[in-house]
């Protein structure tokens, strides 16, 4: 089978790992492909998440690597048991980019969520009517069929809440989210109307960081953190014009952690990010 030439971000994952467990062991990857009877190349490629692996042979480079994290190996077999066509998310490969399937995949898979958004509300917890005026926003503009792709796709990530364990989300919106017009007044209405709806779900937290904030000033950066069944699996999204980007360094989930809490201590409580938002429907 040829090498895939866009792994999805856990298959990248997954062979990042076991690059940072042959790096802790110092074995060399002409070592561990002695150990497979394989080539060297081979394993460059399933380091890089550009080829499959199977259980048994992960199970067998943990040995090799005196890796006696038995969670850590669990989790990383049940990302190798996962392939293309299992998941919603695939029936939009070829139709949009890697990043839109990849950020589906990261929900999908979270333990919780975190979302820092300074001016949108975040992805699942849009409605089909913002989202649309979004899409219909990117410059250059986009065909009528991209953006009705990018709206479905941006409404099914919502199947995170339908299942029996919801992961538990956590989201910090800025105001100058809630008073952008996206739409128009009666689709900003209705979009703050729908955020007070969800964030009464047991699984939601919504917070505001009001205007008259004088603490938190960071609104550059939109910010997804997904928390995996593992601390050292988790994984951040940094939205950006080019797609996004995808972080799993131990310092860089440190240092948006760290944000995301000063984000968290700049807001409001929930129910007075509740009555907020209220007021700012109200007024529209």
């Amino acid at each position: 089978m040829p090498p895939r030439d866009n792994p999805t971000a856990r298959q990248a994952r997954l062979g990042g790992e076991l690059r940072k467990l042959r790096d802790r062991a110092g074995k060399t990857a002409r070592e561990a492909a002695g150990l497979l009877s394989t080539d060297q190349a081979k394993i460059s490629h399933i380091e890089a998440g550009r080829i499959g692996i199977s259980e048994e042979r992960i199970r067998k480079l943990a040995v090799f690597y005196a890796c006696d994290d038995a969670e850590l190996i669990e989790a990383l077999c049940a990302i190798a048991r996962e392939h293309r066509g299992q998941y919603w998310w695939d029936e939009y490969r070829g139709i949009l980019s890697p990043n839109f399937l990849d950020i589906a995949e990261l929900e999908h898979h979270a333990q919780y969520l975190r979302y820092l958004q300074p001016v949108t509300i975040p992805g699942v917890l849009q409605t089909e009517d913002y989202a649309q005026a979004l899409f219909n926003s990117v410059l250059p503009k986009l065909p009528a069929d991209e953006v009705q792709a990018r709206v479905d796709h941006r409404m099914r990530r919502k199947g995170i809440f339908d299942r029996e364990n919801p992961p538990e989300i956590e989201a910090v919106v800025h105001e100058a989210a809630l008073r952008m017009r996206v739409g128009g007044r009666k689709a900003a209405r209705k979009q703050l109307e729908y955020l007070i709806e969800v964030s009464e779900r047991p699984e939601t937290m919504l917070r505001i960081i009001p205007f008259a904030n004088e603490d938190f000033f960071d609104l550059t950066r939109t910010v997804l953190y997904a928390g995996s069944v593992l601390p050292q699996l988790d994984t951040v999204h940094i939205d950006n014009l080019s797609g996004g980007l995808f972080l799993d360094a131990a310092a860089e989930l440190e240092k948006n952690r760290t944000l995301l809490d000063l984000a968290e201590q700049a807001s409001l409580e929930p129910d007075e990010s509740r009555s907020f938002i209220h007021h700012i429907a109200r007024d529209l």
